[in-house]
């Protein structure tokens, strides 16, 4: 459900003050693929998550310093909170 894991990377990311920017690309548009569209379509809860950046995969890719500090900031938190955050939800 991609309400569900939505909030669940918004709450940890606001219960650690991490700033996240989501970003969103329309279903009938190429784009990069990743796994997480793959593993979705097989009912697998999904978040195609990054650091922000410019440029990627050119040979002038770049990313802010504090992108890097935040993405490792939000990484850890959901991996030290998740669980705890995933049982306490009611989905009705």
């Amino acid at each position: 459900n991609i309400c569900l894991t939505g909030f669940l990377i918004r709450e940890i990311a606001e219960r650690n003050n991490v700033p996240i920017q989501e970003f969103v690309v329309r279903n009938d548009s190429r784009c990069g693929s990743t796994i997480g569209p793959i593993l979705a379509s097989r009912g697998i809860r999904t978040m195609d998550i990054g650091s922000p950046q410019l440029a990627m995969h050119s040979i002038r890719e770049m990313c802010g310093i504090l992108d890097v500090e935040h993405s490792l900031n939000l990484f850890s938190a959901f991996y030290g909170q998740f669980t705890a955050l995933d049982e306490s939800l009611v989905v009705d």
